[in-house]
């Protein structure tokens, strides 16, 4: 569980940080690597970030426990 843990924070980081990227300078690093918004590979990848974002939602129960 831990490591999902781990792998779901960093995609959500990556996320974040391509959403710095779009923000900053207009440029979407996911699309640039996987060959445009709209390839597969590029939607997969969106939809994994997404999910895991869901996913850290979890995390609030955690860090909220005293």
């Amino acid at each position: 569980m831990k490591t999902l843990n781990v792998i779901a924070l960093l995609l959500v980081i990556i996320g974040g940080l391509n959403w710095l990227l779009v923000g900053i300078f207009e440029w979407d690093l996911v699309a640039e690597v996987f060959g445009g918004t709209d390839s597969v590979l590029s939607k997969i990848i969106y939809i994994v970030i997404g999910l895991s974002a869901i996913y850290s939602l979890s995390f609030f129960n955690k860090i909220t426990q005293d």
